[in-house]
């Protein structure tokens, strides 16, 4: 059964189409273009889904592009964590796969072209200086004392930047539009800085970089692209890119639209605040499954289907506007609730003995793992005489309102019999250690007895046939719903995991494979730890609640 989620408002779906139909493009090329300096977080998934999905959509393509544009910041890690994350996702770019470096020696060209046509300039004020030469939104900028210098000189300095003859930060190249500009992007704006690092993709080839206002736009050209995609931070810059398809001898024209970025509470989007968290040890690293990365979300057990879903079901729109967490929460549960099978696991155990059951015997219960979907098929759950049940399932004193277990009171075993406590064990200092009960053995599920009506159900394993396990209540990274300012760490969540060993599984769970996915009954849904759950020796994560808990919060 599929859960994706029929269409809802898109702007740019209406774009393509009249596009299409009117004969502007006969065919959609988008990109999906990230810098690789990081891993994307659950933002760059609503990308990935309008990208990859316009294009599949209407029959074209979609090209997976890495701005690899400055060698300092970049990794082959990123790299690799960027094409896992879309693969995941569900998208194929086929045989587009590009970088940004491929096309530098286009670029270069490109540049000296410009500098010929009088249109950029080599200028020696530093980054500083350059800043302040910039003006403000009332105040026109001030130009460079380098800004009129001729051609001739600018593509023999441009020249000995590339042959490595300046350091880091004495040159740069920059376009000349408009120091007056009320658009500060088009106020000479940078196109190439001098950089003597190594690139992970070309090596040692260049000692300068473009800049990605000027890389982005040409490489859109250079390969076909018809509808460049991108958030409404670059609505202002869109002057910029098309200043440079206009004045350069440009294979394609590609046209800009802009959509509202992803903002998501209790979450930080913000790559460099990302990285500050894993190089603060604040979580486990990129991939923690409370972080807000496409990894992360993976190891904490979300589905692809139920991301696809939760892309679709916001929109895309041109107002930026935040989503509450608990709307990207709500599509897991209910992709999980179709496809995740149910199961017994007691999380803090308690044992339970029942003094009338057969000594040393056992069965094996059949139950389904599934009360809605019998497609899901069932497992054979074994019982005997003495089980663990969880420790908050039972009460010495209960509290009004109690629907679990208490001395002299009934409750029915999940798929099994009705048991009755007749008394405890304890510890020296008072601690409950075991519940003793009977049991009814015309009360197994299924046979007429079970008809039998007792206030409450609850969830047990075999204390003969249950599996150790170490189980992973995650929660929310952070408190506030808008982590924002200098102080945005004082928002991070105490309780946001909660390691909780030696639990106890039903036997079945033994061989979970990582990213098995099940709903613990009563407890949530849980996923097997992509990097640390072996079989036999099971570690499972808690994807998210069987409800919210945050709205009352």
């Amino acid at each position: 059964m599929s859960t994706e989620t029929p269409h809802t408002a898109n702007f740019l779906r209406t774009i393509v189409q009249e596009d299409l139909k009117g004969g502007k493009r006969e065919t959609i090329v988008t990109r999906f273009p990230p810098e690789p300096n990081g891993y994307l977080h659950i933002g760059h998934a609503k990308s990935i889904c309008l990208n990859f999905g316009l294009a599949k959509e209407f029959g074209g393509r979609c090209h997976l592009r890495f701005d690899d544009t400055n060698p300092v910041k970049e990794e082959t890690e990123y790299v690799e964590s960027i094409k896992e994350s879309v693969r995941w996702l569900g998208f194929s770019w086929g045989t587009h796969l590009y970088y940004a470096s491929e096309y530098f020696e286009q670029l270069y060209q490109w540049a000296e072209h410009l500098i010929l046509q009088g249109k950029a300039y080599v200028d020696d004020l530093t980054a500083e200086e350059i800043r302040a030469h910039r003006g403000t939104l009332t105040e026109a900028g001030k130009e460079s004392p380098w800004r009129n210098r001729s051609p001739e000189e600018n593509l023999d300095l441009f020249r000995r930047m590339r042959a490595g003859e300046f350091p880091d930060g004495a040159k740069v190249l920059r376009a000349k539009i408009d120091m007056a500009s009320p658009n500060m992007n088009l106020r000479d704006p940078v196109m190439y800085r001098i950089i003597h690092a190594s690139h992970p993709h070309v090596g040692d080839a260049w000692r300068i970089y473009p800049m990605y206002d000027y890389a982005h736009g040409q490489s859109d050209a250079i390969e076909g692209i018809t509808h460049s995609i991108c958030t409404l931070e670059f609505e202002a810059h869109k002057p910029l890119y098309e200043w440079f398809l206009d004045n350069l001898p440009v294979p394609h024209r590609p046209r800009q639209y802009e959509f509202a970025r992803l903002n998501l509470t209790y979450a930080v989007m913000s790559k460099r605040k990302l990285l500050q968290l894993v190089k603060d040890g604040d979580v486990s690293g990129w991939d923690d499954p409370r972080m807000p990365t496409i990894m992360g979300i993976r190891r904490r057990g979300y589905t692809p289907e139920a991301v696809r879903n939760f892309c679709e079901t916001i929109g895309v729109g041109r107002s930026d506007s935040w989503i509450d967490m608990s709307i990207l929460e709500e599509s897991v549960r209910q992709d999980l609730n179709e496809r995740a099978p149910r199961v017994m696991a007691v999380l803090r155990p308690l044992r339970l003995v029942i003094e009338n059951y057969p000594e040393g015997e056992a069965e094996e219960l059949t139950i389904p793992y599934h009360p809605q979907k019998p497609e899901l098929g069932s497992r054979q759950v074994p019982f005997c005489g003495e089980l663990f049940i969880e420790r908050d399932d039972f009460a010495e004193i209960p509290p009004k309102g109690f629907k679990r277990l208490s001395p002299g009171e009934e409750i029915r075993l999940r798929g099994a019999y009705i048991v009755k406590c007749v008394g405890v064990e304890k510890d020296a200092e008072g601690t409950v250690t075991a519940v003793r009960c009977t049991y009814d053995p015309e009360t197994r599920s299924g046979l007429p007895g079970s008809e039998r009506k007792v206030k409450g159900v609850i969830h047990w394993v075999s204390a003969r046939h249950a599996v150790a396990a170490e189980v992973r209540l995650y929660d929310r990274l952070f408190t506030d719903p808008n982590p924002s300012g200098d102080d945005w760490k004082e928002h991070l969540n105490p309780a946001s995991v909660e390691i909780v060993r030696d639990c106890r599984l039903e036997p079945s769970l033994a061989a979970s494979q990582a990213e098995d996915r099940f709903q613990f009954e009563r407890q949530g849904y849980f996923c097997a730890d992509l990097k640390d759950s072996r079989p036999r020796a099971p570690v499972f994560n808690r994807t998210v609640t069987l409800r919210d808990s945050w709205t009352k919060k």
